[in-house]
């Protein structure tokens, strides 16, 4: 593992996350990926399907594979932001490690661990919580929407509080680079303002935390089955545990249009679109040059080359997953290693931070 004091000039870094869509921090990543640390994390709510393999796992094992030191959080105690129980979390858990491990993660290479065993991250949300005040939690974007959307009559504090916990997930381990979609932004930016006022009210000389970059994905936009947002709770993804057979029942079953012509268009054939550039991720085409091989074969023959591509491309990922599940103590070895080496480097960060606050006794 890099050396715990991970702060790299904040010349590195953009005082603006948006601005991290460039190609400088790429560069930096590639030509010092030793000068980096980078979070990112899940809940355990259901199979990861392919949304999230081609919108984060595939960039996960890209930066493993570049060197740069990352952690992957199992976020269990955010199950419970809007939900009043966490129901089947532990073979969710495994689920993950799963097919984590399938895509590609490397547990000697990559951190994988969970919120409920880290004690000192989640002390640090204590302080944390006293640097930002109700108004601005009040406003964030992200959280408005999820209180909207929330399954729940009445929205609990840990809902209304989790930008925060999701900064202590950050700040931790002193991660300087978190990948995320725009929607994320504005959590991100309130990781930064709690670096910021911390290192201000506590820590002024000798900085404990660096402000992170965002480095911005350019997430692929695939749809669901049925037309609508890819989702591991409305049942119209295809998971990266899911066989063949079930594979090829969902695609056939997606939503589609009337026209005989496969074209790309995403803005004016959404449905069709997605379809294509679906075939074209696993094939790795144009999706341009896919529609045109297609030409007026119809949506049948859409769906078919989608299913041939998919399974194909997942096919090595699902029998490695099949493989790892057959040892499930080797599952829990990763877990417990993972867990060992969060709690080591949260450990010193809250030594750091008691002792500049001054509550070191």
């Amino acid at each position: 593992m890099h050396d715990h004091q991970l702060s790299p000039p904040l010349s590195m870094l953009s005082t603006d996350p948006a601005a991290e869509q460039g190609s400088s921090l790429e560069h930096q990543l590639r030509d010092h990926p030793e000068r980096f640390r980078v979070l990112t994390g899940d809940r355990p709510t259901g199979s990861l399907h392919l949304g999230h393999y081609f919108g984060t796992l595939q960039n996960r094992v890209r930066l493993q594979n570049l060197g740069v030191e990352s952690f992957v959080l199992i976020a269990d105690y955010q199950v419970l932001t809007d939900r009043d129980v966490a129901k089947n979390l532990e073979p969710a858990v495994h689920g993950l490690v799963l097919d984590y491990l399938a895509v590609g993660i490397d547990p000697l290479c990559t951190t994988i661990f969970t919120h409920s065993a880290i004690a000192a991250l989640n002390q640090l949300l204590l302080p944390f919580l006293s640097l930002v005040s109700v108004a601005e939690l009040e406003r964030n974007p992200t959280v408005k929407d999820e209180i909207t959307h929330s399954k729940q009559s009445s929205v609990s504090g840990l809902m209304f509080t989790y930008p925060v916990h999701q900064a202590a997930d950050i700040l931790f381990c002193k991660a300087n680079v978190v990948p995320v979609g725009k929607d994320q932004l504005p959590h991100l930016e309130l990781t930064r303002t709690i670096a910021r006022r911390f290192n201000t009210r506590y820590a002024s000389e000798q900085r404990i935390f660096a402000e992170p970059a965002a480095l911005l994905s350019a997430a692929p936009l695939l749809l669901g089955t049925d037309g609508g947002k890819m989702s591991k709770s409305r049942g119209n993804a295809v998971a990266l545990a899911d066989d063949a057979d079930t594979t090829a029942r969902l695609i056939r079953g997606a939503k589609t249009d009337s026209l005989r012509k496969i074209s790309y268009d995403p803005e004016h054939r959404p449905e069709v679109s997605s379809l294509v550039l679906l075939a074209a991720l696993c094939q790795g085409k144009d999706p341009h040059e896919v529609a045109e091989e297609l030409g007026s074969s119809g949506s049948g023959a859409l769906k078919s080359l989608v299913i041939d591509a998919v399974n194909e491309h997942l096919a090595p990922i699902r029998a490695r997953r099949i493989e790892l599940a057959k040892d499930p103590g080797y599952l829990r070895d990763v877990l417990r290693a993972g867990n060992e080496r969060a709690n080591d480097v949260a450990e010193l960060t809250l030594e750091e931070v008691r002792k500049a606050m001054k509550t070191y006794y």
